[in-house]
Protein backbone atom coordinates (compact mmCIF):
# COMPACT_ATOMS: atom_id res chain seq x y z
CA UNK A 1 0.00 0.00 0.00
CA UNK A 2 1.60 3.20 -1.11
CA UNK A 3 1.48 6.26 1.25
CA UNK A 4 2.08 10.10 1.20
CA UNK A 5 1.52 9.94 -3.26
CA UNK A 6 0.05 13.45 -2.72
CA UNK A 7 2.45 15.15 -0.32
CA UNK A 8 6.20 15.84 -1.15
CA UNK A 9 9.60 15.35 0.84
CA UNK A 10 9.48 18.93 0.95
CA UNK A 11 6.08 19.80 1.94
CA UNK A 12 6.99 17.50 5.42
CA UNK A 13 10.22 19.50 5.53
CA UNK A 14 7.99 22.75 5.73
CA UNK A 15 6.30 21.10 8.32
CA UNK A 16 9.19 21.42 11.08
CA UNK A 17 8.45 24.94 11.70
CA UNK A 18 5.22 23.22 13.86
CA UNK A 19 6.97 21.05 15.29
CA UNK A 20 8.36 20.93 19.32
CA UNK A 21 8.44 17.30 20.75
CA UNK A 22 9.83 14.33 20.05
CA UNK A 23 6.60 12.46 18.63
CA UNK A 24 5.90 15.07 15.53
CA UNK A 25 9.64 14.84 14.88
CA UNK A 26 9.95 11.06 14.26
CA UNK A 27 6.57 11.13 12.26
CA UNK A 28 7.49 13.81 10.27
CA UNK A 29 11.37 12.17 9.37
CA UNK A 30 9.37 8.66 9.47
CA UNK A 31 7.28 10.18 6.62
CA UNK A 32 10.11 12.26 4.34
CA UNK A 33 12.22 8.68 4.90
CA UNK A 34 9.70 7.10 3.29
CA UNK A 35 9.28 9.58 0.51
CA UNK A 36 12.70 8.99 0.15
CA UNK A 37 12.44 5.54 -0.47
CA UNK A 38 13.15 3.94 2.96
CA UNK A 39 10.62 0.97 3.13
CA UNK A 40 8.66 0.59 6.48
CA UNK A 41 10.31 -2.05 8.03
CA UNK A 42 13.57 -0.22 7.76
CA UNK A 43 11.52 3.03 9.46
CA UNK A 44 10.22 0.81 12.25
CA UNK A 45 13.73 -0.84 13.26
CA UNK A 46 15.30 2.84 12.59
CA UNK A 47 13.25 4.35 15.41
CA UNK A 48 12.30 1.35 17.35
CA UNK A 49 8.61 1.44 16.55
CA UNK A 50 6.55 -1.21 14.89
CA UNK A 51 6.21 -1.47 11.66
CA UNK A 52 2.17 -0.97 12.31
CA UNK A 53 3.14 2.30 14.01
CA UNK A 54 5.23 3.35 11.33
CA UNK A 55 2.10 2.80 8.68
CA UNK A 56 -0.40 4.53 11.41
CA UNK A 57 1.60 7.50 11.40
CA UNK A 58 1.97 7.45 7.40
CA UNK A 59 -1.88 7.31 6.90
CA UNK A 60 -1.64 10.46 9.64
CA UNK A 61 0.96 12.34 7.67
CA UNK A 62 -1.62 12.03 4.84
CA UNK A 63 -4.04 14.02 6.37
CA UNK A 64 -2.03 17.36 5.52
CA UNK A 65 -3.67 17.77 2.30
CA UNK A 66 -6.79 18.50 4.03
CA UNK A 67 -5.83 19.64 7.75
CA UNK A 68 -3.24 21.86 9.27
CA UNK A 69 -0.29 20.16 10.18
CA UNK A 70 -1.05 21.70 14.37
CA UNK A 71 -3.89 19.04 13.98
CA UNK A 72 -2.17 15.98 12.18
CA UNK A 73 1.19 16.09 13.69
CA UNK A 74 0.24 16.34 17.52
CA UNK A 75 -1.94 14.51 19.60
CA UNK A 76 -5.30 15.34 21.15
CA UNK A 77 -4.72 16.10 24.73
CA UNK A 78 -5.47 13.15 27.02
CA UNK A 79 -6.97 13.86 30.29
CA UNK A 80 -5.14 11.21 32.12
CA UNK A 81 -6.17 9.35 35.56
CA UNK A 82 -6.86 11.83 38.10
CA UNK A 83 -4.02 12.32 41.12
CA UNK A 84 -5.02 10.41 44.18
CA UNK A 85 -3.29 13.13 46.10
CA UNK A 86 -4.88 16.81 46.64
CA UNK A 87 -3.36 19.98 46.04
CA UNK A 88 -3.12 20.25 49.26
CA UNK A 89 -1.81 16.80 50.06
CA UNK A 90 0.87 17.43 47.27
CA UNK A 91 1.76 20.28 49.39
CA UNK A 92 2.07 18.75 52.41
CA UNK A 93 4.39 15.72 50.88
CA UNK A 94 6.82 18.46 49.13
CA UNK A 95 7.18 20.20 52.34
CA UNK A 96 7.70 16.33 54.65
CA UNK A 97 10.21 15.85 51.55
CA UNK A 98 12.08 19.17 51.90
CA UNK A 99 12.82 17.86 55.79
CA UNK A 100 14.79 15.35 56.52
CA UNK A 101 13.16 11.92 57.80
CA UNK A 102 13.56 12.15 61.59
CA UNK A 103 12.09 16.03 61.44
CA UNK A 104 8.75 14.41 59.91
CA UNK A 105 8.98 11.88 62.66
CA UNK A 106 10.26 8.88 60.83
CA UNK A 107 13.07 6.98 61.96
CA UNK A 108 15.05 6.77 58.63
CA UNK A 109 18.71 8.73 58.14
CA UNK A 110 16.91 9.52 54.53
CA UNK A 111 14.27 9.69 51.90
CA UNK A 112 14.12 6.28 50.05
CA UNK A 113 11.37 4.98 47.91
CA UNK A 114 10.00 2.84 50.24
CA UNK A 115 10.18 5.18 52.76
CA UNK A 116 8.08 8.00 50.70
CA UNK A 117 5.80 4.94 50.12
CA UNK A 118 5.18 4.45 53.32
CA UNK A 119 4.85 7.79 54.85
CA UNK A 120 2.17 8.06 51.92
CA UNK A 121 0.59 5.35 52.81
CA UNK A 122 0.54 6.36 56.18
CA UNK A 123 0.21 9.87 55.86
CA UNK A 124 -2.70 10.42 52.97
CA UNK A 125 -4.33 6.44 53.44
CA UNK A 126 -2.69 6.41 49.55
CA UNK A 127 -1.32 3.40 47.78
CA UNK A 128 1.12 3.74 45.21
CA UNK A 129 3.89 1.55 43.60
CA UNK A 130 7.50 1.98 44.12
CA UNK A 131 8.09 3.40 40.42
CA UNK A 132 5.45 5.71 40.58
CA UNK A 133 7.05 6.97 44.38
CA UNK A 134 10.32 7.51 42.12
CA UNK A 135 8.51 9.37 39.91
CA UNK A 136 6.79 11.56 43.03
CA UNK A 137 10.27 11.75 44.32
CA UNK A 138 11.36 13.19 40.68
CA UNK A 139 8.43 15.63 40.54
CA UNK A 140 8.78 16.79 44.25
CA UNK A 141 12.01 17.64 43.56
CA UNK A 142 11.16 19.75 40.78
CA UNK A 143 8.47 21.53 42.99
Amino acid sequence: MAHLEDISADELRSCFDEVESKRPVLRLVAGINYKEGVAATTIADWYGVSESTVHNWLNRLERLRHESPEDVIYDAPRSGRPAKLSSDEWQELVEALDATPAETGIDEPRWTPRVVQQFIEDRFDTVYSKRHVQDILREARQS
